[in-house]
């Protein structure tokens, strides 16, 4: 019980470090990738508030400075201690579960399935989470977003006011109080399992695959630095590749307007994207989430694998 005790806590600490890592590189990617998903459709001949990531890098700076890169960052800094924890520690228990011996190296088969399940341990912290931080990154986009007619053309296109909000906590509240309370917070929860679950389970796996790829064999205690930077990109990457779609129609739900809501669910709003913007409008800030990925997650796994080597 006791060595169980002290792998949950080396898993918790190692855990949090590697997120703070992550989050200090990847957070002004994932500014732009959400500012790119959550732009409102412009209206009949006019072009979009964003031409593409370096254009949204251009008017976030001029309209927000450098820290409009990094809005929305109190949520998961705050939370990412218990993120990462989760995240971390149920894969180590799943990891404990999946093996026959204590000293047995864990197969790239069974590295997806422990992947898997931290996924959905995770996705309940991720969700309000998330959900904060999209609104925060996305209310410059979208504070003064045109509004067609109810019906085609039945109307020019008009102005709608969105909240404008303090920080974090002022999100919280407003959701608590006016967005049927702390369920209220778990808006986008469908997309957000879709996305943790497999997201994850590609993610540890890859990140396996290539470290015994490295390695010639399932002994990967090894490698360098530099192969463990390496193949923390390519899990990240894989991450990525495998679920965006779903990131972007989790974005959507979770910063539509609840006033006049667009999006009654998760297939209505993937089919509403396919209709009126086709693959495209899946892929929707793919570019800045790529580029963030490589650097994040490998910053992420060498600090986890560090301090975990630290303790022992």
């Amino acid at each position: 019980m006791a060595s169980d005790n002290s792998a949950v806590a080396k898993d918790l600490t190692a855990g949090t470090l590697a997120g703070v890592a992550q989050l200090l590189v990847g957070h002004p990617f994932d500014t732009i990738k959400v500012k790119l998903q959550a732009q409102p459709k412009p209206a009949p001949g006019q072009p979009p508030m964003y031409s593409g990531a370096m254009d949204a890098v251009r008017k976030t700076i001029a309209a927000e400075g450098p820290k409009g890169l990094y809005a929305g960052i109190g949520p998961p800094l705050a939370t990412v201690a218990v993120f990462n924890a989760v995240l971390f520690t149920a894969r180590g228990q799943m990891e404990a579960i999946l093996k026959s011996s204590p000293d047995e190296k864990l197969s790239v088969g069974k590295q997806v399935i422990a992947g898997g399940g931290a996924g959905l341990a995770v996705s309940f912290v991720a969700c309000p989470t998330e959900l904060i931080k999209c609104r925060l990154q996305a209310q410059s986009a979208l504070a003064a977003a045109p509004l067609q007619g109810a019906v085609a053309g039945a109307g020019p296109s008009v102005t709608i006011s969105v909240p404008r909000y303090a920080g974090p906590l002022d999100v919280a509240r407003h959701v608590i109080r006016s967005e049927g309370g702390a369920l209220g917070l778990f808006k986008g929860l469908t997309p957000t399992l879709l996305r943790e679950v497999p997201g994850n389970a590609a993610m540890f796996g890859a990140y396996e695959a290539t470290k015994q790829l490295m390695a010639g064999g399932t002994d990967t205690s090894g490698l360098s630095r530099g192969a463990l930077l390496v193949a923390g990109g390519v899990g990240g990457a894989c991450f990525w590749a495998s679920v965006y779609p779903t990131d972007v129609i989790k974005s959507m739900i979770q910063v539509d307007d609840y006033r006049n809501p667009k999006y009654t669910s998760t297939v209505q709003a993937f089919r509403k994207v396919w209709a009126t913007e086709g693959v495209k409008g899946l892929y929707r800030g793919f570019g800045p989430a790529m580029a963030r990925s490589v650097p994040a997650n490998a910053a992420c796994f060498l600090a986890y694998e560090m301090v975990r080597e630290m303790l022992g």
